[in-house]
């Protein structure tokens, strides 16, 4: 048995139905079951605050899914770190054989945000005795649906990272990573960093946007100290905001343009373009593009 935790996300939901697509027996940790029954799989309520629901939710897992928990700090700690730690304290307990966890790229002791939690976390798995193997993805494709891309109110494409490309990922592809993982015995004790095909500055998501959509998506450069200005006056901490800045300086530098055949190694095919990306979710990318501008 299978447990996925952050079912009801953008990775989640893909690796559920790859798993019951191949018919391996699976259940998805939710916070909410009215959301999570459109997953189709067997759901256990619980909460990675709650110590007990996360005992009851290993009971009978072989392998975890581990992938949610809190983001943005609360009073300068990452809930994350706190969360990630006990699931894998109760999967440990529970006698689960092997976790696959969803990390940042560039994961290390004193980054910032998530590249900071996500180390911390690292390293709590690997010295608990459980098999493990890590995937440390780029940027997410689905961020452009999700709004997370950073339009302007205009619907235009706002970056920070000047002429520096990204090579985001589709989220598909890393559930089929995680998916080839889970179920097989290849890669105990790897990390693997994903990409996609190629890197794409802004500009060149801009214009993809625009043949997607079939009107022109401009493109607003801003600094890394406009962005911080913006999410300050969006009423987030201030410290959150130098930090974003801080990455997205860093991001610039051309930080997150490579690429791997990691996506080819454990699934066999080629990662999805950012254009083969829209097609396959034209819809939601103007239902989000429309939600992000109102």
């Amino acid at each position: 048995m299978i447990l996925v935790t952050g079912a009801t996300g953008s990775i989640g939901t893909h690796l559920v139905r790859l798993l019951l697509d191949r018919g391996v027996p699976v259940k998805a940790l939710v916070r909410d079951e009215a959301r999570g029954s459109a997953l189709g799989c067997e759901l256990v309520a619980g909460d990675f605050d709650d110590p007990s629901s996360l005992a009851a939710a290993m009971r009978g897992v072989d392998r975890l899914f581990l992938n949610a928990g809190g983001a943005q700090p609360v009073d300068g700690e990452q809930p994350m770190i706190r969360q990630q730690r006990a699931a894998i304290d109760a999967a440990r307990a529970a006698g689960v054989s092997r976790v696959v966890k969803i990390s940042v790229w560039h994961a290390h002791r004193g980054g910032r945000l998530a590249e900071g939690a996500h180390w911390e976390i690292e390293e709590h798995l690997k010295a608990s005795g459980l098999g493990w193997s890590i995937l440390q993805p780029s940027g997410f494709m689905q961020n452009f649906i999700t709004g997370a891309g950073a339009f302007t109110t205009d619907g235009e494409l706002a970056g920070a990272y000047g002429d520096a490309g990204v090579s985001y990922i589709d989220c598909h592809d890393v559930a089929a990573c995680a998916a080839a993982l889970l179920t097989g015995s290849a890669g105990l004790g790897e990390t693997y960093v994903l990409t996609g095909p190629r890197a794409l500055s802004h500009a060149e998501i801009a214009q993809e946007l625009s043949t997607a959509l079939g009107r022109t998506v401009g493109h607003v450069a801003l600094s890394p100290d406009e962005l911080a200005t913006a999410l300050r006056a969006q009423g987030l901490p201030e410290r959150f905001a130098d930090d974003v800045a801080e990455l997205s300086r860093q991001v610039a530098t051309g930080s997150l343009e490579a690429t791997t055949d990691a996506v080819r190694e454990l699934t066999g095919r080629e990662p999805r373009t950012f254009a083969q990306f829209l097609a396959a979710n034209a819809q939601a990318l103007r239902d989000g593009l429309v939600a992000s501008v109102r």
